[in-house]
């Protein structure tokens, strides 16, 4: 019975040092250091939540560059891709229809080569990011959405350099365009 009182006592002091103080520590530290990142990164407008940095939105509209598909429907709950192989057709299919349906939203010569973020989904269904060369080819959609000048037009791909983020720590990952910050900057474009 001794040793299961002392047992219990250890237990019940674990328990509060890693399950209570130390979360509140973490958190504490967080909201000082880092609040904008650990209140999620989200972007407001007007004084309304629009979105997250780290989360990727679906547009579909023709005035706004579109971000990469997802496997999830860009819902952060159940976020995952969606565990298709090399070998499978309904990966290849969809590869397919990705393909053409970019070509034919964008306008692109039907022998243009997509990159392949537009084509395959992110591995969490939520990347937020696309390459700048992909951004690069949804500029003439946009500018004749929204009936650029050529001036405009130039703006717009400024604008797309600008936002180019280079790879972290100069060697991690590829250059890459946050789509929701990108389009809310193109809103602000004139």
């Amino acid at each position: 019975m001794k040793t299961f009182g002392i047992a219990l006592k250890i237990f019940l002091v674990f328990t509060i040092l890693t399950g209570i103080l130390y979360p509140l520590l973490v958190t504490g530290i967080a909201q000082v250091v880092f609040p904008h990142q650990a209140n999620g990164s989200l972007i407001l407008k007007d004084n309304k939540i629009i979105g997250s940095e780290l989360i990727g939105q679906q547009s579909d509209s023709t005035i706004y560059f579109t971000s990469r598909p997802s496997a999830i429907g860009n819902n952060p709950l159940p976020s995952g891709g969606s565990n298709l192989g090399l070998t499978s057709k309904k990966l290849k299919d969809q590869f397919t229809e990705r393909k053409n349906k970019f070509i034919a939203f964008n306008q692109l010569d039907k022998n243009a080569e997509v990159p392949s973020e537009m084509l395959f989904a992110s591995a969490s269904g939520l990347d937020p990011h696309i390459s700048p060369e992909a951004a690069e080819l949804q500029i003439n959609r946009i500018a004749t959405a929204r009936s650029f000048s050529n001036v405009q037009k130039q703006k717009l791909k400024s604008l797309v350099e600008n936002m180019s983020e280079a790879p972290q720590l100069a060697c991690l990952g590829e250059s890459r365009v946050n789509v929701l910050l990108l389009n809310i900057a193109l809103d602000k474009l004139k």
